[in-house]
């Protein structure tokens, strides 16, 4: 069995201002690009098989850098911030002091952030996750997206609530993998810089 390949996009203005960045498509910065590049002879090592992206240019940009050949897949977009998206934790804080994300929530937002719950967002990870385990059976996969997406999607690859993403700090730019052990699901390494492989 292959193992799951996890790429946290590169850096963006807002992923550096701490900004939660939904469904907002902002590009990668100048740093956030040549990160992504970083990744590509380390990925090369890795014989993927398959690979897919959420649809946010972010993302889709730092497949085509790190060098990987991925079809869209709208199942890994971020989570629907609502009302808090472009906003930080701390601004956040100031309305609802002690706001934690993964406890409480966010807010109804305008038409094209409604918002999600938490187990909306595993909902959706365990779509993804439904589709890529089959090709597993042939090799490693590359999932390039968002940082509390993919800390979602790990909790539900460990079989875990949605909620116990919360338990997984993941930078951008960087790789984690995800396997198995004795026929459980393990983390193999998590939040790996592309020097650090």
């Amino acid at each position: 069995m292959g193992e799951l390949i996890l790429l946290r996009h590169g850096e963006t203005e807002w992923s550096r201002s701490g900004q939660h960045t939904g469904r907002t498509d902002v590009p990668l910065t100048p740093a956030g690009e040549a990160t992504a590049a970083a990744l590509a002879p380390v990925l090369a090592r890795l014989q993927i098989t398959a690979a897919f992206t959420s649809p946010a240019s972010r993302a889709q940009r730092t497949a085509e850098l790190a060098g990987l050949d991925a079809k869209p897949e709208p199942d890994l977009q971020e989570w629907d911030y609502g009302g808090y998206e472009g906003r930080t934790t701390a601004q956040i804080r100031q309305q609802r002091p002690g706001w934690l994300l993964w406890r409480d929530g966010v807010i109804r937002g305008d038409a094209e952030h409604p918002g999600e719950t938490v187990q909306q967002v595993g909902a959706r990870a365990d779509a993804a996750l439904a589709r890529v385990r089959p090709l597993l059976d042939h090799g490693n996969v590359a999932l390039v997206a968002h940082g509390h997406l993919l800390r979602v999607l790990t909790a539900r690859w460990l079989r875990l609530e949605p909620s116990a993403g919360r338990c997984f700090r993941l930078d951008t730019g960087t790789i984690s993998m995800l396997g198995t052990e004795h026929g459980e699901p393990v983390i193999m390494s998590w939040n790996v810089p592309p020097a650090g492989i």
